[in-house]
């Protein structure tokens, strides 16, 4: 109802804007197309019951954390042979890569966000939920210590403990500061919906003042003026929206201000977008400069006062200070404090994020895993169980391999190693012979035997290919995915304990080991106008791109209420512009 109410509002605009009709046409279409996340299954009972009801016998799973990795995790779960538990400080799931256009207006806040309780009631199993924050991981004891976000009495907040016997940490990342003074006191951050919303009135703020008759011409520019530090995807996106912002809706809105706006994106490195293709990196950069946004690269931030951003430029020792009127922080992302204590528990010290295995499970402990943000995953390397796959590898324990026993155990060292592929691709090789022939000075050939020495000498430079995989959402997604379909396995795998690879080295486990498969990345930069890189080296930038980010963005909501107000979102922009309001 709410849906044919919206239309038949419009109604009217659409025969002023006829293309209008056809972008929505447009975008129902494609997000049916490429629905990712669509919801098929009934419900099935509520999803909190008295733990009275509770089978003992049943295993339980803790889940911490309710962002990518741990509803992607719940959503794909589907095992009731299990007591799920759910611990996080916020109801709901969040659609971040939608968080820069919060906090311009472009997207509502509420558009973006599902409450966990509507994902998990469609399981046909029985899922608790707490809204709570960990403060304490208890390993030896397998308990968790929780603290409710509400006062419930005048002692404070109310603590309780969780018990486990599968824990899975899914907790996220905070900003990373570096220390650098002034910027948890000064500076604005985008990782949280709440972040985006103070962000967005802030910039209302800035202009209302900045409107006042009583200041300078120098205060106003101070005031309207908006940095940015971070060349990132989320620094880049989010200058990109408050350019579209400022020029398309709040000049006509504040003329006084109007010429006096000025967006400064600092960068520490050479270039913004460094790890997408350098053809984006080099648009995106002209773009900009076509725009006005001011790219300063080769500049750290050193000090942020409550007026002014104090930086130092590469190979200059001279400081320098920036007057602004809002700083956004977007540099990377951070340990949260509970996973460092527990970093510090299990001796994983001096490491950004918690190590895990390839199988997510966090090295040390056997029943607690760890994916998202909050995780890295530590790879294996080939030659730390050379031996042991030449061993195996030689079935008749001759001492050599010949090209067609190497060529039977390829696949399997593929799939323990993914770098060894990863090698053969950077190479340009077609299969094993052409490695055995880069290794022998091409004289290999298919009758050729290669001792243990040889075996090494052929995988010494794979492991150069190992590379930590980024802090994404799509990542993060993937590996939740991934862990909930080996949980909906175990215990079917449990009677085949070999597995299906030969070759493990330490830490055997059950299942195949975690594989990332990158689908692709977006940069939007205003004007309708997205850089996108593709698979197979395909780049795309332009207006055809943008109308592949709505498409791609829409479809992959985590449920049809959330695609449904983002369309109706980006229509109302079209429509009537941005709310400029500070609500």
């Amino acid at each position: 109802m709410r849906v044919f109410s919206f239309y038949e509002r419009a109604s009217r605009a659409f025969q002023d804007y006829p293309s209008l009709s056809k972008l929505i046409v447009l975008f129902t279409v494609s997000s049916g197309g490429l629905v990712a996340y669509s919801e098929s299954k009934p419900y099935h009972g509520a999803n909190s019951i008295d733990s009275s009801q509770i089978d003992s016998k049943k295993k339980r799973v803790l889940v911490l954390g309710t962002g990518w990795a741990g509803t992607s995790f719940l959503k794909n779960l589907d095992n009731s042979s299990y007591d799920v538990q759910v611990v996080s400080p916020r109801n709901y799931f969040a659609f971040t890569p939608l968080l820069p256009s919060v906090t311009c207006g472009t997207v509502e806040a509420r558009s973006i966000v599902e409450p966990i309780r509507n994902i998990v009631k469609k399981k046909n199993m029985e899922i608790r939920f707490w809204e709570a924050e960990c403060f304490k991981i208890d390993a030896q004891n397998k308990k968790v210590h929780c603290r409710t976000n509400q006062d419930t009495n005048l002692d404070g907040k109310e603590e309780f403990i969780v018990d486990y016997d599968y824990l899975v940490i899914a907790m996220g990342a905070r900003s990373n500061t570096f220390n650098t003074p002034g910027v948890v006191e000064n500076c604005h951050f985008l990782k949280e919906i709440e972040d985006a919303q103070r962000i967005r009135r802030t910039v209302i703020d800035c202009f209302e003042r900045a409107s006042l008759p009583n200041l300078s011409e120098e205060e106003r520019k101070r005031i309207v003026h908006f940095v940015i530090v971070g060349g990132g995807p989320t620094g880049v996106e989010f200058a990109a929206e408050l350019h579209d912002f400022v020029c398309e809706d709040l000049v006509k809105l504040y003329p006084a201000v109007k010429g006096l706006v000025k967006i400064t994106l600092l960068e520490a490195g050479d270039h913004i977008l460094n790890m997408f293709d350098k053809r984006i990196t080099s648009f995106a950069e002209e773009k900009f400069q076509r725009d006005g946004i001011h790219v300063k690269t080769g500049s750290m931030v050193v000090k942020v006062s409550d007026k002014a951003i104090s930086t130092k430029e590469r190979g200059n020792e001279e400081i320098s200070s920036i007057p602004y009127g809002m700083v956004v922080w977007s540099t990377g992302i951070g340990t949260r404090p509970v996973v460092m204590d527990f970093m510090k528990q299990i001796n994983q010290t001096n490491r950004r994020a918690l190590a895990t295995d390839e199988w997510l499970r966090v090295e040390g402990c056997d029943s607690i895993y760890a994916l998202g943000d909050c995780a890295t995953i530590n790879q294996r390397k080939v030659m730390e169980d050379i031996s042991a796959i030449f061993s195996k590898a030689d079935k008749d324990k001759s001492g050599t391999l010949t090209v067609k026993e190497f060529q039977e155990v390829i696949d399997d060292i593929c799939e323990r190693y993914p770098q060894v592929e990863l090698y053969l691709k950077s190479k340009q090789m077609r299969n094993i012979v052409d490695l055995l022939k880069d290794s022998k000075g091409n004289d290999a050939k298919e009758s050729i035997e290669l001792d243990i020495e040889g075996f090494k000498s052929a995988l010494s430079q794979v492991d150069s290919q190992m590379k930590n995989l980024p802090a994404t959402a799509q990542v993060a997604s993937q590996q939740g995915t991934y862990l909930a379909r080996c949980f909906n396995r175990m215990e079917v795998c449990e009677n085949n304990p070999e597995g299906p690879l030969r070759f493990r080295g330490t830490g055997r486990h059950r299942f195949r080991p975690f594989r990332y498969k990158h689908l692709g990345q977006f940069a939007p930069l205003g004007g309708e106008q997205t850089a996108a890189q593709l698979p197979g080296d395909w780049v795309s930038i332009g207006h055809s791109s943008q109308w592949l980010w709505y498409s791609v963005y829409a479809s992959k909501q985590v449920s049809w209420r959330t695609r449904m107000l983002v369309i109706s979102d980006w229509a109302r922009r079209f429509v009537s512009g941005r709310d400029s309001s500070r609500i």
